[in-house]
């Protein structure tokens, strides 16, 4: 992968007398002296002006750089534990959870396959989170081919915003959508889950119940907040629901579509949204409101409302059989690949069609710590391979992504 490579380090040092012409001295010379491999990727130390918003607790210049292999080493071990708890505390017959060999998620391993990787990369604390729940609606699930959700969290500030997202807004969905009638109303919806995550995430902060870092320094955490994109496939449709700058693009017949628009403070629209409402952007390391905020949508962020509003802008694409995946990521990713190199890195996984890792081999889902026992190793491939050509180009921020095959041919291609 272009800006990765390993050295060969060792060099056999010259010695002051010439050793005598034998059989052991020349077997001597010619064995192989150990090898030590270097990840060759040069970590800067972070700047005090490099950062994309404010941070309560800056990573200080000072700190030691993190080479790339603490980095994926880092890699969702927060997120793992997460999941597993989450896992845990659902009924065994929910989609997603294991031991059962009728479970949903075993169906949906034939039908929509994903792969997700998150690292925490150059920054100190990891303050992304991601959701993945196939079939998360079952009443509106009447085959495997259902309603999968999808969602990237990108907190700013700490991380409790993100991990509250993760946590509930699939919840709050299935509640929306159950509460629909034939056809759901999908803009709508969308955007009464995230005003329903945005008040909870309000009254979190108002009680001070959450248990981080930021209490030693806003006891309200108001001063929290995270993006939000998510995704909802249907045998149908792709609904997508974007707040902030993380993003979702769609692979479809080698053509890249984006399928949401980031939310930043110097957006035409966005300016003249945050002007009328008697705000101001400033300009300080890039555009910001207020001179703080990198951004003009997320939830929670109390202390900016109105002018950052958690209203998420609601895409619906109609699926087609030339669809080849899905990619949602945090910015960590896209502020340093384009659309179409990502699309181009996941399509070329995707059909390599490689056979499948042994469990505990190096770049295995276990061993670069991947969250399901579901993923399939196509999408992992490529969501792994996302992520560290992200690491490889200097992305200073945590790195989220998930891939999504969105092939329908799964059952008699897919061994």
């Amino acid at each position: 992968m272009a800006g990765i490579c390993c050295g060969v380090v060792g060099e056999v040092e010259a010695s002051s007398a010439i050793e005598p012409s034998s059989r052991a001295s020349r077997r001597r010379r010619l064995e192989l002296l150990p090898l030590k491999l270097i990840a060759d990727v040069a970590v800067p130390p972070a700047l005090e002006n490099g950062r994309k918003r404010q941070k309560i607790d800056p990573c200080p210049p000072s700190s030691p750089p993190r080479d790339f292999e603490n980095a994926v080493k880092t890699c969702v071990s927060n997120q793992v534990e997460a999941n597993e708890e989450n896992e845990e505390s659902k009924p065994k017959n929910e989609a997603g959870s294991s031991g059962e060999s009728s479970s949903p998620a075993e169906e949906v391993q034939d039908y929509l396959k994903f792969g997700v990787t998150s690292v925490c990369g150059r920054r100190r604390d990891m303050e992304d989170a991601v959701s993945v729940h196939p079939l998360f609606c079952p009443e509106k699930s009447q085959s495997s081919n259902g309603f999968h959700f999808f969602g990237v969290f990108d907190g700013h500030g700490c991380s409790h915003v993100a991990a509250k997202c993760r946590d509930r807004l699939h919840d709050i969905m299935k509640e929306e959508v159950e509460g629909e009638g034939e056809a759901v109303e999908w803009k709508g919806t969308m955007e009464r889950s995230f005003n329903r995550m945005d008040k909870e995430v309000q009254d979190l902060s108002g009680s001070g119940s959450s248990s981080c870092r930021c209490d030693l320094q806003t006891p309200q955490c108001d001063a929290v907040g995270s993006t939000a994109v998510v995704a909802v496939v249907t045998p149908e449709k792709i609904i997508v629901s974007n707040c902030g700058d993380s993003r979702a693009v769609l692979c479809r017949n080698d053509v890249v579509t984006p399928l949401s628009s980031d939310h930043k403070p110097d957006r035409p629209d966005e300016l003249l949204r945050i002007e009328e409402a008697g705000g101001r952007v400033i300009y300080w390391d890039g555009p910001r409101v207020l001179g703080v905020l990198a951004m003009s949508r997320a939830i929670g962020d109390d202390y900016l409302k109105p002018y950052v509003i958690s209203e998420p802008e609601v895409t619906i694409t109609d699926r087609r059989e030339e669809d080849d995946c899905l990619i949602l990521a945090s910015d960590g990713l896209w502020d340093v690949v384009s659309n179409e190199t990502a699309c181009g890195v996941a399509r070329m996984c995707l059909r390599a069609q490689k056979p499948p890792t042994p469990p505990g081999s190096p770049g295995s889902e276990e061993a670069v710590g991947v969250a399901s026992s579901s993923q399939d190793k196509a999408c992992s491939d490529a969501s792994i391979l996302l992520t560290k050509l992200a690491l490889a180009r200097n992305s200073t921020d945590n790195v989220s992504v998930v891939v999504v095959d969105l092939k329908r041919n799964h059952p008699t291609n897919c061994q």
